[in-house]
């Protein structure tokens, strides 16, 4: 497999070698890949949760568990209970 990076890109990995903290090239974008991979597990799983979050309160407005707020003295006293 080959891989094209811009220049800017190209220039940070040659850094990170240079620094020491990786052999070459291929274990840079490695751990850039592994990075990415945890980041899109992070993301789904956030998304997971809102969904989840989102259809508990749709439920709740549907079965009349709710709390009109008129004002922001409602807002205040809303606050303090919790």
């Amino acid at each position: 497999m080959n891989v094209s990076l811009t220049p800017k890109l190209e220039k940070l990995v040659q850094e990170k070698v240079d620094s020491g903290l990786y052999n070459n090239a291929s274990e840079v974008i490695r751990e850039a890949l592994r990075l990415l991979q945890e980041s899109e597990e992070l993301r789904r799983a956030k998304l997971k949760r809102l969904k989840l979050a989102l259809a508990t309160g749709e439920a709740d407005v549907a079965s009349g568990r709710v709390t009109v707020l008129k004002d922001d003295e409602d807002l205040d006293a809303l606050f303090a209970r919790l």
